[in-house]
């Protein structure tokens, strides 16, 4: 009989443990003896033979997790069995199937009634030993071959042995080889973007300086200032109206809502009160590619007598973000029309509200009278303007400046 099919006889009949290792053979209880070296007629998915000694080692160790019994096979210097091998060999050797494709029947003859002697049987002897093969498989990291030589460290490697398998398919070079990418555009357009932001950022913190030094050359002296298409200069110390307890000290704030339903936004209220132009938000959003400013810095020159006043504003849509020292300093809001936009403002109610912060509502001239039918309830100041007269613009921003101007003149003096 073959080394397999005595294997699987002795499987089956559930007598695995009465295969003993005597030296450098395996003996079958007193039936037959092989060498442990010995070819079986089994061959793995990678075309060699198994040896006796790997499919003793295998069967007696099945239960173990594949992990676990590589481990200890590589530990003993014993080949293992491939993990794609593992299921089919166990069914061929525990009968569930009758035969298998990895089967070869051209293995080396067995005298088939070998019978060892059972008096020159020594049980103190039969202990596992390894033998000289160096073959060893690791088919769950890979499928492939590495040599173990007889005087390396019992202790596996596996680092090791996962790199020297490795087959690198591509480098860092290779990697952005892609077809229809060009990377390039993606950094202009991303170096585009950063320069943009910059761009934003610089002119906020611009805006702020402009803001602040002309508040405090307003306090130094007479500047040639324009207003409209005159020029006038005046020698006197300007007047500032901003400052008092009332107000606040600094630079007074204009609140704007956040959301888009409203006319006038964070994007566009500079060009409407310095430059008397209305420009939808979303244009304005794409111009400025979707940046929304933290902060807009707005200025107003005007006359009145002989008194030049250089007004400087802040134009914010987070009141969330004001500290309690800054509410001091809000002196106008435009409204949206909605009562949850004064949400968790400190006032008790829109009588307080519009008492202490003059309120604007922006709407187009030929919009219907339900859009305002909120805020005519409200002391607020409803502003019109046309959809597509343009040039009317001007005279709508400066009747918001004049309503905001006399609303701070009376709070500053009272």
């Amino acid at each position: 009989m073959d080394p397999l099919s005595a294997l699987r006889d002795f499987t089956i009949r559930g007598e695995v443990d009465k295969i003993v290792r005597v030296n450098d053979e395996f003996r079958f209880g007193t039936e037959y003896s092989f060498p442990c070296s010995a070819e079986t007629a089994y061959r793995s998915k990678q075309g060699n033979l198994y040896n006796l000694e790997t499919l003793v080692f295998y069967i007696q160790n099945h239960h173990l997790k594949h992990t676990d019994y590589m481990h200890n096979s590589l530990a003993l210097r014993i080949p293992a069995v491939t993990f794609t091998d593992r299921k089919p060999l166990l069914d061929y050797l525990t009968g569930k199937v009758s035969t298998s494709d990895s089967i070869v029947w051209n293995p080396p003859k067995f005298p088939d009634d070998f019978r060892p002697d059972p008096s020159g049987f020594d049980p103190d002897s039969a202990k596992p030993k390894g033998n000289n093969t160096n073959d060893v498989v690791l088919d769950d990291i890979g499928d492939a071959h590495f040599s173990v030589k007889d005087k390396e460290i019992e202790t596996a490697d596996y680092i090791g042995i996962i790199r020297s398998i490795e087959k690198p398919l591509k480098d860092r070079e290779g990697i952005l080889e892609c077809k229809n990418k060009d990377f390039y555009s993606v950094l202009v357009a991303a170096t585009k973007r950063e320069e943009e932001r910059q761009r934003l950022e610089s002119q906020q913190r611009k805006d702020g300086l402009v803001a602040k030094s002309r508040l405090m050359g307003a306090e130094e002296g007479g500047l040639g200032l324009s207003y409209g298409d005159e020029m006038m200069g005046y020698d006197s110390k300007p007047k500032m109206h901003l400052k008092g307890s009332k107000l606040g000290e600094g630079v007074p704030i204009i609140l704007v809502p956040s959301a888009f339903q409203t006319l006038i936004t964070i994007y566009n209220v500079k060009e409407f009160l310095e430059d008397g132009v209305f420009v939808p938000t979303d244009v304005k959003v794409k111009q400025m590619k979707g940046v929304r400013p933290e902060c807009v810095t707005v200025q107003k020159k005007f006359s009145r007598d002989r008194d030049r006043v250089v007004t400087a504003y802040e134009v914010r849509d987070k009141p969330s973000a004001l500290k309690p020292e800054d509410w001091d300093r809000v002196v106008a809001v435009f409204v949206l029309g909605k009562e949850w936009q004064f949400k968790d403002w400190p006032f008790k109610d829109h009588v307080e509200i519009f008492n202490k912060i003059i309120g604007f509502f922006m709407r187009f001239e030929d919009d219907s009278v339900e859009s305002c039918k909120i805020v005519k309830q409200w002391n607020v100041k409803i502003i019109s303007i046309s959809k597509n007269k343009r040039h009317q613009d001007r005279a709508a921003a400066l009747e918001v400046w004049d309503r905001l101007e006399e609303f701070v003149r009376g709070r500053s003096h009272s």
